[in-house]
């Protein structure tokens, strides 16, 4: 081999090995972990050449404080949980990464877990004396 394909298999070798470092950091490190919780207000299967799940939640009354999130398509009890809660009140674990692809969804927020809640706004206490 000359010494230009030696420095020509070593330059995609490190570059390779550099993308290849960089996607498994941004997939398995995550940046922060968190619980948030409010009206799941919508859950959609949307994309052009790659499918990813996508859901807002409204974290307040008059939906001005809105949690967009994504959904990995391989978490398909937590999709189907999104889709029956839908309309609900919700609490949901995530993490969230470094950053995102546009296989993996649209944002860097992605659901771990979730849960059908009481909603705090519509909740009656019968035990209160009035």
């Amino acid at each position: 081999m000359t010494t230009l394909k030696k420095l020509f298999v070593y330059a995609v070798l490190f570059i390779s090995l550099g993308l290849i470092g960089y996607i498994s950091f941004a997939y398995y490190v995550p940046y922060s972990e968190g619980v948030r919780s409010g009206e799941l207000i919508k859950i959609s299967n949307k994309g052009y050449l790659v499918k990813t799940w996508e859901g807002e939640i409204s974290q307040g009354i008059s939906g001005a404080q809105i949690f967009n999130f994504s959904v990995e398509g391989k978490n398909q009890e937590i999709i189907n949980q999104l889709k029956e809660y839908q309309g609900n009140y919700v609490k949901v674990d995530y993490i969230e990464r470094y950053r995102t692809f546009f296989w993996w969804g649209d944002t860097r927020y992605f659901i771990t877990k979730v849960e059908k809640e009481n909603s705090p706004h519509f909740n009656i206490n019968s035990n209160e004396n009035n």
